[in-house]
């Protein structure tokens, strides 16, 4: 995959390099002939009128249509900048300043335009105050009670964050972190104070959870990047890998492989053998050596995660944010052997992993929704690379059905959107997946992603 390409990892259209860099797209661009390039992207790359609307944001596929037939024409430098971020045109080629997308470093992307930044519904926010009045009467009893609570509502997220709508889990977070910092302020004993950062820590990292499933990647950093710094504090090293796990899952669904090795590896130098989080760092590792194409270092990765996972106590946590899925192979096994292009093993794989962790309506499939359409995707995606299409688009659209499309997972149907693009660009099916597909990411709220 091409940096452009990786950088708009996500995105739902992005044209091709041969495209973008062909005299006829070059002339359009340099004219600011918003007929001709309408009509290269929709002739060239067949998208259809209503995926190039949705791309954009804010315009209807039948003003794209006027817009291709010369009836209306592109006004403003804000919808010029809409066109160029929904195509992928650099904004040089438009004569605009550089494109956040454009950047190297995707911590620094903003959060994609089509993510709504407006305002907590107001029950959201009352959600939040109930949560501190609680708080309040919980610590105003005394305040050697409170790392006491906040290790019960710690416990609470991290079970129902992957359930909850992710907006909705942040801002609760957010109250309930801004409440908690404030205690580090008063007259604490050396024990009390530990207890209250080793909180606030945890809570920074779940926040960089809950930011990273809305695709708001820069708020997720400094959330981890807390968390971190508490984890050293109060000597948690456990906390320090969570943290890191999650900035090595961003850069994996944004395609930057390389960096999500490093950090999974410096994960496992960070952590204990032996702990949830230790194994779940090595699975990682595996899954992003997977998609670098490095083959070697998947099934080294592999068999040291296998390795960790059966020394992990019969108790472990298997449910939750902070937890590890059991099972014969590690976890991202299937995933790891779709990169690798094994996809008739991961299409096995997958299968077993379905029907041992979500079906019948197991308990994880409620509770970690979001995993489960991940599954059905990488089982979407297996199936697309064997040449089955009804199997790949059946996965798919139950995928699709899911009630909380988090980042990742509308990434991951991004994807399976492209391969069944390019591997049967004719059949009526794909054209059904996608309109499905632009539907879910036309979705992408404040209450969802």
């Amino acid at each position: 995959m091409d940096d452009r390409m990786t950088r708009r990892s996500g995105y739902p259209l992005t044209i091709s390099d041969a495209l973008l860099h062909s005299d006829a797209m070059r002339r359009a661009c340099a004219a600011r002939d918003f007929q001709e390039i309408f009509r290269l992207v929709n002739r060239r790359t067949g998208s259809s009128h209503a995926l190039m609307a949705a791309a954009i944001g804010r315009m209807t596929s039948s003003r794209v249509s006027d817009i291709i037939r010369g009836v209306r024409g592109i006004r403003g430098s804000e919808v010029v900048e809409r066109v160029a971020d929904g195509f992928g045109i650099p904004g040089e080629m438009l004569g605009l300043s550089t494109r956040p997308w454009e950047t190297h470093d995707g911590a620094a992307r903003p959060q994609d335009p089509r993510v709504s930044s407006a305002p907590a519904p107001a029950s959201q926010c009352h959600k939040g105050q109930r949560v501190v009045q609680a708080l309040e009467v919980m610590s105003g009893d005394s305040t050697s009670t409170l790392p006491l609570v906040l290790g019960e509502l710690i416990d609470h997220y991290t079970l129902t964050i992957y359930s909850m709508p992710p907006a909705d889990v942040y801002d609760e977070l957010l109250t309930v972190r801004t409440y908690a910092s404030r205690f580090l302020d008063a007259a604490l004993s050396e024990r009390q104070r530990r207890e209250i950062t080793v909180s606030i820590g945890w809570i920074s990292c779940l926040l960089g959870i809950a930011a990273c499933d809305m695709g708001a990647h820069a708020a997720s950093y400094v959330w981890c990047g807390d968390a971190e710094r508490r984890s050293q504090e109060a000597g948690q090293p456990e906390l320090t890998g969570w943290a890191v796990l999650t900035k090595s899952l961003i850069a994996f669904y944004q395609g930057r492989a390389h960096e999500s090795v490093a950090l999974a590896s410096q994960g496992q130098r960070d952590t204990a053998p032996g702990t949830t989080v230790h194994a779940k760092l090595a699975t990682q590792e595996m899954r992003a050596a997977a998609m670098a194409g490095d083959g070697d270092r998947t099934e080294k990765a592999r068999r040291y995660a296998a390795k960790e996972m059966a020394r992990l106590p019969g108790d472990v946590k298997t449910t939750g944010a902070f937890s590890i899925s059991p099972g014969e192979d590690p976890p991202y096994t299937a995933t790891s052997l779709m990169l690798l292009g094994r996809h008739a093993e991961a299409v096995s794989a997958t299968k077993s992993v379905i029907q041992t962790l979500y079906r019948p309506e197991a308990r994880q499939r409620g509770e970690h929704p979001s995993s489960f359409a991940r599954a059905l995707l990488i089982l979407g995606l297996a199936q697309a690379g064997a040449g089955n299409l009804d199997e790949a688009v059946s996965a798919g659209h139950e995928a699709l059905a899911g009630s909380r499309p988090a980042w990742p997972t509308v990434t991951l149907a991004a994807k399976l959107n492209r391969v069944l693009e390019r591997e049967f660009p004719n059949a009526l099916q794909v054209q059904g997946y996608q309109t499905r597909y632009m539907e879910v990411s036309g979705r992408l709220t404040g209450n969802s992603v």
